[in-house]
């Protein structure tokens, strides 16, 4: 039964291949057609695969490098009183800027004043003893110049005159120190800058022993101090030195992310290494106008070389690496995809430095490697151009 339904099967075929014998032959003209374009042109068969390059060109690539850095007051002080008494005005306005000679605290100095009177006082009364003991002096030389009385008496004249001169000199002594504490009375900020809370309030007993009445932080200018590991230190002097002693340019990046607007100055680098951490301490100074730089903020510092270095480099997303070294997918004049082995200097800012195996010109895929291997043809466009 089922070698007659494969006959019947055939014959009916047979029929209706005698009935249509041109769309036989069509379909089998097709097929051999679409089979020869394949074997002609193999990439007919696929699309070329899109890329994105970048041209290697000269760029300034100065070195740079970034640490973490804490914004450090040159100068902060606790205001103390120097003497003690009752606080008799405030002079400022807490968190304020002062300038440097302004008032900030006044001790009542009653008692400070009657002293430098009595010491006054002291002073007249020292100097007529003086002049009394220099007219005996002078009295008892003419005497004995005449021999009308004995060298001992003229000799007991001068140590009386010596001693008042010594009297006097204690007496103008006292009257410093008495004009010393009087002054101390009025508390003046030595230099300009923020004060701080203020501790007592007008009628407080304060004194030496009472501690610090308020603190004075100046902000204009101020320094940020940060570790460097002593490679990079050591390759920084090499820099300074290449370039004529041009000290790096230094920036600061706030915590908020803001880039300072004001560049700084390494103004110091301490003579030894931290043992524990192998960096050296370095200091640079910021002018702070507008106080935006805070004493105790952490900041990130950034350091840049101050001349120009032209360099050969290449986006760093163009290289790829195995276990030969690093290499790039270089697109030909006839878009045709080349490995090209490369020597990579160092990288910054995104880009890598290329010291061999490329030319100025040449184009490499930043994007699509993926998509492609040596041989091949794509479709290459520029990275401006998306």
């Amino acid at each position: 039964m089922f070698l007659f339904k494969n006959a019947v099967a055939d014959r009916d075929r047979g029929r209706r291949a005698q009935l249509h014998p041109s769309r036989g032959k069509l379909a089998i003209a097709i097929a051999f057609s679409a089979v020869a374009m394949l074997t002609a042109n193999p990439a007919a068969a696929q699309t070329a695969p899109a890329v994105v390059v970048a041209a290697a060109e000269m760029r300034d690539l100065r070195q740079a490098a970034t640490f973490t850095g804490r914004v450090i007051s040159l100068q902060k002080i606790d205001v103390i009183a120097r003497v003690p008494g009752y606080v008799e005005e405030i002079g400022f306005t807490e968190g304020e800027l002062v300038e440097q000679g302004s008032t900030l605290f006044l001790i009542e100095d009653d008692a400070y004043v009657s002293s430098v009177q009595q010491a006054e006082a002291a002073i007249k009364a020292a100097e007529a003893a003086l002049r009394l003991a220099e007219i005996e002096k002078d009295r008892r030389s003419q005497l004995v110049q005449r021999n009308a009385v004995a060298q001992s008496e003229l000799d007991f004249a001068t140590a009386s005159y010596d001693e008042a001169a010594a009297q006097l000199a204690a007496r103008v002594a006292q009257k410093a120190d008495a004009d010393l504490n009087l002054s101390y009375t009025r508390i003046e900020a030595p230099f300009a800058g923020i004060v701080g809370l203020s501790v007592p309030d007008v009628g407080a007993l304060v004194g030496p022993q009472s501690g610090a009445l308020t603190t004075l932080t100046s902000l204009d200018p101020i320094s940020v101090e940060f570790p460097v590991a002593s490679s990079i230190y050591l390759n920084y002097r090499k820099q300074v030195e290449a370039t004529g002693g041009r000290p790096a340019d230094v920036t600061i990046t706030l915590p908020n992310g803001d880039v300072f607007d004001q560049k700084g100055r390494i103004d110091f680098v301490s003579s030894q290494v931290d043992t524990s951490t192998d960096t050296v301490r370095i200091r640079a100074l910021f002018d702070n106008p507008e106080k935006r730089l805070l004493d105790g903020a952490l900041v990130r510092v950034g350091l840049t070389g101050s001349e120009p270095e032209m360099a050969l480099s290449v986006p760093t997303q163009a290289l790829q690496r195995d276990q030969l070294g690093y290499y790039v997918l270089v697109v030909d004049g006839e878009a045709k995809v080349e490995q090209r082995r490369v020597d990579v200097a160092h990288s910054v800012e995104g880009f890598s430095v290329i010291s061999g195996g490329l030319e100025t010109g040449e184009q490499v895929i930043t994007e699509g490697q993926n998509k492609v291997r040596p041989g091949i043809t794509v479709d290459a466009a520029l990275a401006a151009e998306g």
